[in-house]
């Protein structure tokens, strides 16, 4: 569509640009945070022109500013009424940011709207930072003097600099739809986004994602870690009548299972940054009773604790980077069938392993589980290992097992009883002196007299009965 300046002029004159307001939803528990503002033109009755179509020519004819502070006027007149604890974000143009006075003008309409600005996040997109970074800095820091937060719009599509991060006084990092329409199909869209959440984690920085139309995208981001989401799924940009329904419509926090069912997600894994999850994982693998460990799809150790190093026979650093093959080759052809099968994403558990893992040590045992490690679009990307050593408990067992068999053939009566007198071993003399059998014995109540017995007070009856149990 074409337009002339006149027909534009008229239109900003009449006040038919006005403001479209979309939901900013926390992803964990479904609550409205707020709305980004969006422009409309009613250009007709009914007619609606897209941003995409009248912001360029703004930009392009210098009436950006004009159309800037129309919208704001009557979005903020709008959130006048709306409970206090609702943002609004909004959108500068990059044009904008080489002005000097933007702050002053933003101030302006906020001060005759009546309209707190601590309520305000003002967007500003990359593009709008290459060509004068100190003069952006010196505008974003006027801002956020004025109480204003401000938010990285569209981060990763255009000339992308982490400096951007460190030189301007960020608050939130925008993930870009582009990214997030894309990223349940590829690989490449889910690692970007998974890259900008992590850096937005690491820095302290809100992450939202724009664009989320599916429960699978949202899921997806959710586990990846990213707070805000805004998209069709949560609901399309309303004009201001429609805010009292968007606001009492009840929403939930995003399902988990429902994408991914083997994600089993908890409410924990979304809090702490990276770093903190670092240490919390490495002080769970440290102070775990059991061998603890994770390989990738090469079977390279990537982490692991002492206590499954020293079933290894060597020291955590020998480990990492090498395969289970070379660490453990007497070992390896026991486990590689599990390993490889944990690999095309089947758990396994309970697998007894006994063989010579420590030279000079003795046969060991132990209970060994290989978990598929899953990333968040359900690809196996290594495997979980937990090895229980319980070589004591076996050596014990065999032992008992040892004295059972020497005692089932002894002539004499042979009986063991625990602290709460029931029988726990008879050999077959006592059996066949009782005319009962091992199933029934066995962890039934000895009887009165060996209570008696304990106070001391003895009587014939029951010595003529314990005189024939040892």
């Amino acid at each position: 569509m074409r337009f002339d300046r006149g027909e534009t002029n008229r239109a900003l004159e009449r006040g038919e640009f006005f403001p479209y307001f979309q939901p900013l939803i926390e992803l964990r528990t479904g609550k409205l945070l707020g709305f980004e503002v969006l422009a409309r033109w009613q250009y007709s009755t009914d007619e609606m022109i897209a941003p995409d179509v009248f912001i360029p020519l703004a930009e392009r004819e210098g009436w950006i500013g004009a159309l800037t502070q129309q919208i704001l006027q009557r979005a903020f007149t709008v959130a006048l009424a709306l409970p206090s604890a609702l943002q609004l974000s909004v959108n500068v143009s990059p044009i904008q940011l080489r002005d000097q006075s933007l702050a002053k003008q933003i101030e302006a309409v906020a001060k005759a709207a009546g309209f707190s600005l601590n309520r305000v996040t003002v967007e500003i997109t990359e593009s709008a930072l290459a060509d004068n970074l100190e003069q952006a800095r010196q505008i974003a820091e006027e801002l956020k003097s004025l109480g204003c937060k401000l938010a990285l719009d569209d981060f990763g599509t255009g000339y992308s600099s982490l400096r951007h991060l460190q030189y301007l006084p960020f608050d939130e990092i925008k993930v870009d739809s582009s990214f997030v329409s894309s990223m349940a199909q590829k690989r490449e869209s889910r690692k970007i986004v998974a890259a900008v959440v992590g850096l937005g984690q690491s820095l302290g920085l809100a992450t939202v994602a724009e664009g989320i139309e599916t429960a699978e995208q949202a899921e997806m981001l959710m586990w990846l870690g990213c707070g805000i989401g805004q998209g069709w799924l949560f609901g399309k940009p309303v004009p201001a009548e429609s805010l009292a329904a968007v606001i009492g419509t009840t929403r939930n926090g995003v399902a988990t299972g429902v994408a991914f069912p083997w994600k089993n997600l908890s409410i924990g894994s979304m809090e702490g940054l990276p770093a903190q999850k670092l240490a919390q994982l490495q002080a769970v693998y440290d102070g775990a009773p059991v061998g603890l460990g994770f390989l990738d799809r090469d079977l390279r150790y990537v982490n692991l604790n002492r206590q499954l190093a020293e079933m290894g026979g060597g020291a955590v650093e020998e480990h990492l980077g090498r395969t289970v093959q070379e660490v453990v080759p007497h070992l390896f052809p026991i486990f590689e069938p599990y390993l490889r099968r944990a690999l095309q994403g089947e758990p396994i558990t309970g697998i007894e392993v006994t063989g010579q893992a420590i030279e000079g040590k003795g046969a060991t045992s132990a209970l060994a589980s290989y978990q598929p490690a899953f990333d968040e679009a359900g690809e196996v990307v290594g495997v979980s290992v937990a090895v229980l050593d319980f070589t004591a408990r076996k050596q014990a067992e065999e032992k008992l097992q040892q004295y059972e068999r020497v005692v089932e053939g002894l002539e004499e009566m042979i009986v063991v009883v625990d602290r709460d007198y029931r029988y726990v071993l008879a050999n077959r003399a006592f059996l066949d002196n009782r005319a009962t059998t091992k199933e029934k014995l066995l962890d039934s109540w000895t009887g009165k007299f060996l209570r008696r017995w304990s106070k001391g007070s003895w009587t014939n009856a029951s010595r003529a009965e314990s005189s024939n149990t040892k």
